[in-house]
């Protein structure tokens, strides 16, 4: 009977699972999806729990509280512009978990003196942890430079490959050696405790040396990814546990993770492999050879908030694209008013949002969520590129990469090729940015020398409110 009922939450569990990252599809419905998941996610763990008797009821509702009390905490310090190494320190903490995990069932073994581990058992205890500590210190480093407390440029040294090559041959080795001990395990103990740290210590290192040349560009493509081996490492550490709920909800968050890391990679049309040794992007403050040639491409315009809110007002269609800077500057919150006033005077207002803007996937997406941008309003790049040639207004808040004209047409550019969002074919473009300064391709961007383009210089947030109070005048 009660593993009857086990059997039975986990059920529940994978369907909330299920249903929950299918609402996740829509801006609309993802936050009860969410809410659905992590349902799910205290059905398995409760269940669990009281499967293995593991925890009195009193010690499993303090560490609801304990734990819960953390993340309200966190939800509601944590800005928006931090978000994003928020989100890759939860997949390093995810992984380091089923490191931890794996390890403890060797502990285990070990410590009760009996069972036994088979060559099966102990690979997928291997990959576990080689899964699960890449994906935490692989985590971190992408933390790191999306804080910026390491640098956005790709960062290499000499010999590099041939120490990642290395680790990989002593993770290889490591694993080899916990299966060909495994039969002895747990009376001789050695071969398979000493695999399992070199493993892992092969592994803290490699996934170092895998997202150290990765350059601040590609950060969103690294955490979709990261988000992806995280999910791996917990369906490998299900497949150690014999538990079915923990290998569903691996599954499911690592299929999402590899498809998201694919619509990533094509909205940028580049490949994977290109992402993870491309070097591409570093410092967006950064300037570089082709930044500094901007000046080849003539003179830019300025404008000022009174000017852009005349013409914002007497247009008829009127598209916002956010970007990074946006999140930088706190802005959503004034652009969503700012678009509030333009439609009481009639102005069809939208919102273009490209897979890529921000640093992580659907960054924009929740910043606009956040300041209450209605749903209908927000499109994607495919669904509104062919409105931008009957549009009067394009206002681009903080993007750089994601509208710069050269991606069409400029084969030595870093980003040839990258679909765009098409700013340039509006009557007028604006452009909202604190200087001249690249984005993280570290080029120059071509829409902010176009005649029909205007630079609107200064904090986004502090601009955009002039913009609101001068167009409210009108």
């Amino acid at each position: 009977m009660k593993q009857a009922i086990i059997d039975l939450a986990y059920l529940v569990s994978a369907i909330l699972f299920i249903f929950g990252l299918k609402r996740l599809q829509s801006p609309a419905t993802a936050r009860h999806g969410n809410q659905l998941a992590a349902l799910g996610m205290f059905v398995a763990v409760a269940a669990t729990l009281f499967m293995q008797e593991i925890l009195t009821p009193a010690q499993m509702l303090l560490g609801v509280v304990v734990g819960g009390g953390i993340g309200a905490i966190m939800a509601r310090r944590v800005q928006m512009t931090g978000m994003p190494e928020l989100v890759a320190a939860f997949n390093g903490f995810g992984g380091i978990a089923s490191t931890l995990v794996a390890g403890a069932e060797i502990a285990h073994i070990l410590a009760i003196g009996s069972g036994s581990l088979g060559a099966v058992t102990a690979v997928t205890i291997a990959l576990s942890m080689l899964i699960g500590t890449v994906t935490f210190t692989g985590s971190f480093v992408a933390f790191g430079k999306l804080s910026e407390r390491i640098s956005g440029n790709p960062i290499s040294f000499p010999g590099m490959r041939p120490m990642t090559l290395l680790l990989v041959v002593a993770v290889l080795g490591g694993t080899t050696w916990m299966v060909m001990g495994a039969p002895d395990f747990p009376a001789v103990a050695d071969p398979v405790v000493i695999g399992a740290i070199v493993v892992a210590g092969a592994a803290l290192l490699l996934g170092v040396l895998l997202v150290i040349p990765i350059g601040g560009a590609d950060m969103p493509v690294v955490v979709a990814l990261l988000n992806s081996y995280s999910g791996l490492a917990a369906a490998a550490t299900g497949f150690v546990l014999d538990n079915t709920v923990l290998i569903v909800s691996g599954a499911l968050v690592g299929a999402s993770g590899l498809i998201l890391t694919n619509i990533m990679c094509v909205a940028m049309n580049r490949s994977l492999l290109n992402v993870l040794i491309g070097g591409f992007g570093g410092d967006s403050g950064a300037k570089s050879a082709s930044a500094g040639a901007g000046g080849d491409m003539g003179s830019v315009n300025s404008t000022t908030a009174d000017d852009v809110a005349i013409m914002l007002a007497y247009a008829s269609k009127v598209i916002f694209v956010p970007g990074y800077g946006m999140a930088v500057a706190q802005a959503q919150h004034a652009v969503r008013e700012l678009a509030d006033e333009l439609e009481k005077k009639g102005v069809d207002v939208k919102f273009a949002v490209h897979p890529v803007a921000g640093r992580m996937p659907g960054h924009m997406n929740v910043l606009l969520a956040e300041a209450n941008v209605s749903y209908d309003k927000l499109f994607e790049m495919d669904e509104i590129n062919g409105e931008f040639d009957t549009t009067d207004v394009a206002v681009v808040i903080g993007a750089n990469d994601v509208v710069n004209p050269a991606a069409r047409h400029d084969k030595s550019s870093p980003i040839y090729g990258m679909p765009i969002l098409n700013v340039d074919h509006a009557a007028t473009s604006i452009v909202l940015k604190r200087s001249m300064r690249p984005g993280y391709a570290g080029i120059a961007n071509e829409l902010f020398y176009n005649s029909n383009n205007q630079m609107l210089f200064g904090d986004a947030k502090e601009s955009i409110a002039k913009v609101v109070t001068e167009v409210k005048a009108l």
